[in-house]
């Protein structure tokens, strides 16, 4: 809980900063949160200068809201949540409609002591993993990435996303079993 707090502190310091004008500041804020928000973008935007677009596009959003943000969550969540919501835009606004949602909006389903050797296989085993993610929907890709990579809270992903807590538990158990569905489908004959 006291970490919570430091954060929190540490947060207002910084918003507080650049609002007395410190451009300083904001660069430390964008620090703390570019792996957060490229995470985010890769996850959601396949082609790369649109993703450059978009972490720029998503900076100038979050420089303008600051002397909005309530301190509600933390910084980094509020901005991931601008991430979130600014490549949704895009998707809809490209008419690259959202994985996991029809075009109506509806939801449908997805179909479905180490040694060097060992370091080998923990790096191939990765590899396949990353690449059985990246065929995922946007949606489940980001969920996946938010609470396995970044290790965030159900919570703090409802906040990011808009969804509510079941619907991100029941979205990351259909993208865990689509991947392993994949994975059993893609590598049986290989035995993995």
């Amino acid at each position: 809980m006291s970490n919570k707090t430091g954060n929190n502190q540490s947060d207002r310091h910084l918003v507080e900063k650049v609002l007395g004008g410190d451009t300083d500041a904001f660069g430390m804020i964008i620090r703390n949160t570019e792996g957060l928000v490229a995470q985010i973008v890769f996850k959601m935007i396949s082609n790369a200068e649109d993703r450059k677009d978009l972490a720029q596009e998503v900076y100038l959003k979050a420089f303008q809201g600051l002397p909005r943000f309530k301190f509600n969550a933390k910084l980094s969540t509020w901005i991931a949540q601008i991430t979130y919501n600014s490549c949704s835009s895009y998707l809809v606004k490209k008419k690259l409609v959202l994985p996991g949602y029809g075009p109506g909006g509806e939801e449908w389903d997805e179909e479905p002591g180490y040694d060097t050797e060992m370091l080998v296989v923990q790096k191939e085993l990765s590899s396949i993993l990353s690449a059985a993610i990246e065929d995922l929907s946007p949606v489940f890709k980001t969920l996946i990435t938010l609470y396995h990579n970044e290790e965030l809270s159900y919570e703090e992903i409802g906040q990011i996303t808009g969804l509510p807590q079941g619907t991100i538990k029941s979205y990351l158990f259909r993208a865990r079993k689509a991947l392993k569905d994949r994975l059993l489908l893609k590598y049986k004959k290989e035995g993995l």
